[in-house]
């Protein structure tokens, strides 16, 4: 990709949506957020009042984990995607969305791609799970029922994941839930189906593009999601000889 963050083209507007929704959600995750999520929001230095400058980011993010942000259109396509992320690039759009957009878009903007998920890449366990399941990921690009049983793993753990440990509540890590107001209090509530992860459970379960999730799943540590590679790495296996017969 070719793509650059023309930092001066953002309109005050711009940096007044991004004021709006940060305020808006550092109100509303304190209690409901991991840790960690606060710490990365301070390593990687984001202002509350101006969008993030990704040169900035990447100066900080790859002496932590080696990761780096790099421009995207939006929503790229899965071989490219599992690509970058792979190679330890995370791909997330330059543009905001509109005032009139503050509660609802139909697609990732930056504020849920920046603000979401470019935290989490401060911690090194958690960038190595990612950056190994989308090297598995590349393996079996080819077959897009493997893919789309993969993208079920991101989807209830990068995406939409919560964190418990035993004896206390459930609390946030997944990046489309700390983008939205309305998910990050419905996913910790008492309304909300809490499973434990399984990777078993995750691969036959579907998931919410259009509204919030039905379910989710809790990890109990980063380590739990890195340890669980070798097992869908041989489910996946098993299903692509399936497939194959």
């Amino acid at each position: 990709m070719t793509l650059v963050q023309n930092y001066s083209t953002y309109t005050e507007e711009n940096h007044k949506v991004w004021a709006i929704l940060f305020e808006r959600q550092m109100k509303n995750l304190p209690g409901k957020a991991i840790p960690e999520f606060f710490e990365g929001l301070q390593l990687v230095n984001f202002k509350p009042d101006r969008i993030p400058d990704f040169a900035e980011i990447n100066k900080r993010l790859k002496s932590l984990t080696g990761f780096e942000v790099v421009p995207a259109p939006g929503i790229v396509d899965d071989a490219l995607f599992f690509e970058l992320i792979a190679n330890k690039q995370f791909p997330a759009t330059v543009w905001i969305r509109k005032m009139e957009q503050l509660d609802y878009l139909e697609e990732p903007d930056m504020f849920h791609d920046v603000f979401g998920h470019v935290p989490l890449l401060t911690i090194p366990v958690y960038c190595e799970f990612l950056a190994k399941l989308s090297a598995l990921a590349l393996e079996h690009i080819d077959s897009p029922e493997i893919i789309d049983r993969l993208t079920r793993i991101y989807w209830y753990t990068i995406e939409f994941g919560l964190f418990r440990k035993p004896g206390s509540e459930a609390r946030i890590y997944g990046a489309g839930i700390l983008s939205s107001v309305g998910e990050s209090k419905l996913s910790v509530s008492a309304e909300s189906i809490k499973n434990k992860f399984s990777v078993a459970h995750i691969l036959d379960t579907g998931y919410i593009k259009e509204t919030f999730q039905s379910q989710y799943f809790c990890i109990s540590s980063f380590e739990e999601l890195l340890d669980s590679l070798p097992e869908i790495a041989k489910v996946l296996v098993a299903l692509r000889q399936e497939l194959e017969v």
